[in-house]
């Protein structure tokens, strides 16, 4: 007769999350409520979970809320930490990293299953050097000076959030949340990851991408004055017709020449620009929630629904119907 032993619960896997002074308090404390429903649904310690700082004293939040820290970076044992992820600040682009932080992280997180960071807490970690090469995101309206500041990182500004390896970061705030979910599926799996998210009342695979929310859509004019005045009577008057010809006849050029001057000066092709500036309009109308898309289309120089459709969902990444529901109960 064979005697079944209890099976012993897998020990809790220690979640550290990174917060300096001035941190989002949502890039925190979202995705450690995530963790601890995901404790709650799996009826055990599925996760331990800590918050480190500098200092042993409260940390200040950007909202003004203080968070007391777990665990002092430099002065308490790191050898269990199974993943740590950075926690963002809105000033993270402009403050230099702290080098106490950072040398803790390019001890710390090599030794880790896996690390990463939420929103612009990619800053921090990626003076490390260990997202150097990495497919990485980041908050959407931080991803160009983050770009800027390390050149070697590959980000992809729709992301809501990248695994690539060991390595884990999500977009802006509460994509936070996303990224924690994704690891719950990695290891409690799917059905559990389930209940967390019907519990907290989340998507648990987000729509879309994070441009849906991005306010960049309009293009700050570029190049010599003309082409500065075709830009701006693009954006104006987006329905009409914006053909290289048309375009090129408003500023006395040939149409050749005034599409490589486009592209040299502007850094886009004509069509691009127009395409870029109809969609602007197009989300603008949406967002006010009183026009179909049929009317968008027409409104916005897109020849009928179905070429706005595939237009929006390439720059947006959600098709024009979806993005005016987000905006329905505005209107209502």
């Amino acid at each position: 007769m064979t005697i079944r032993r209890p099976r012993t619960p897998a020990p809790a896997k220690t979640i550290v999350i990174v917060a300096m002074p001035g941190v989002q308090l949502l890039d925190v404390s979202g995705p450690l409520d995530v963790f601890a429903e995901a404790n709650a649904q799996a009826g055990r310690q599925a996760y331990r979970l800590l918050v480190a700082a500098t200092k042993a004293s409260p940390v200040q939040s950007s909202s003004g809320v203080r968070l007391v820290p777990d665990l002092v970076i430099g002065k308490e044992g790191d050898e269990h930490i199974d993943t740590v992820l950075v926690a963002g600040c809105p000033n993270a682009d402009v403050v230099s990293p702290d080098p106490q932080v950072v040398a803790w992280l390019k001890h710390v997180a090599p030794k880790t299953r896996r690390y990463g960071s939420v929103c612009a807490g990619a800053f921090l970690l990626a003076a490390t050097g260990l997202l150097d090469g990495r497919r990485v995101t980041t908050h959407w309206a931080a991803a160009e000076a983050l770009s800027q500041a390390y050149p070697a990182i590959r980000i992809e500004q729709d992301a809501i959030h990248i695994r690539d390896g060991r390595l884990r970061t999500a977009a802006g705030v509460t994509a936070g949340l996303d990224l924690a979910l994704a690891l719950v599926e990695e290891d409690l799996g799917r059905a559990i990851a389930m209940k967390v998210a019907a519990q907290l009342v989340m998507f648990f695979k987000r729509p879309g991408g994070q441009m849906q929310f991005s306010r960049k859509d309009k293009a700050v004019p570029a190049g010599r004055s003309a082409l500065q005045e075709i830009q701006r009577w693009i954006a104006a008057n987006p329905s009409l017709d914006h053909s290289v010809p048309r375009l090129a006849q408003r500023i006395s050029l040939s149409p050749r020449h005034f599409a490589r001057l486009f592209r040299s000066e502007v850094g886009v092709t004509p069509a691009n620009w127009v395409e870029s500036a109809r969609v602007a309009e197009a989300r603008r109308l949406l967002e006010a929630g009183r026009h179909t898309p049929k009317q968008v289309a027409a409104a916005c120089g897109f020849a009928d629904a179905d070429v706005l459709r595939r237009a929006f969902a390439r720059q947006v990444g959600v098709t024009p119907s979806e993005y005016r529901k987000r905006f329905a109960h505005i209107s209502s």
